[in-house]
């Protein structure tokens, strides 16, 4: 049986999954990198020390996400730190202490799992063989 990563259309789904992975996280960064004190404002209202910190700690994340999916490298680790990254989003940010406010949050907080559900996916699947910088620690 031939491993599913050496067919073609493997390896086209493998790389545009890297590639919508990256352009999510593109998306969330230029929002911080264009509004920072609003971002801060969100962290804050949810209850976070530090807001400020936090969103620069959030964009350098964001950009190390980005450059992982889009290269490879380090792919494995990126896509499980960003499993956990969305995971803490969801319940920090949509979690149940917003649902008796807003019930389109719950919403926002299962579409976070579905997210770290095909992140956690593609950790255990790899990067491909296209495309990809084979550098990683597992």
């Amino acid at each position: 049986m031939h491993d599913a990563t050496h067919r073609p259309w493997a390896t086209a789904a493998i790389l545009i999954g890297r590639f919508v992975f990256a352009a999510l996280f593109i998306m969330a960064v230029s929002f911080k990198l264009m509004g920072p004190d609003v971002t801060a404002q969100q962290i804050a209202a949810a209850g976070f020390p530090l807001a400020g910190v936090l969103v620069w700690c959030a964009v350098a994340l964001e950009i190390a996400l980005i450059a992982a999916f889009l290269t490879g490298a380090y792919f494995r680790e990126a896509a499980l730190a960003a499993a956990a990254y969305v995971v803490f989003l969801g319940f920090g940010f949509h979690g149940p202490s917003h649902w008796q406010t807003n019930q389109d949050e719950f919403g926002f907080f299962i579409d976070h799992f579905t997210f770290a559900a095909g992140l956690l996916f593609a950790a255990a699947c790899g990067p491909g063989r296209v495309l990809a910088m084979q550098r990683g620690v597992i």
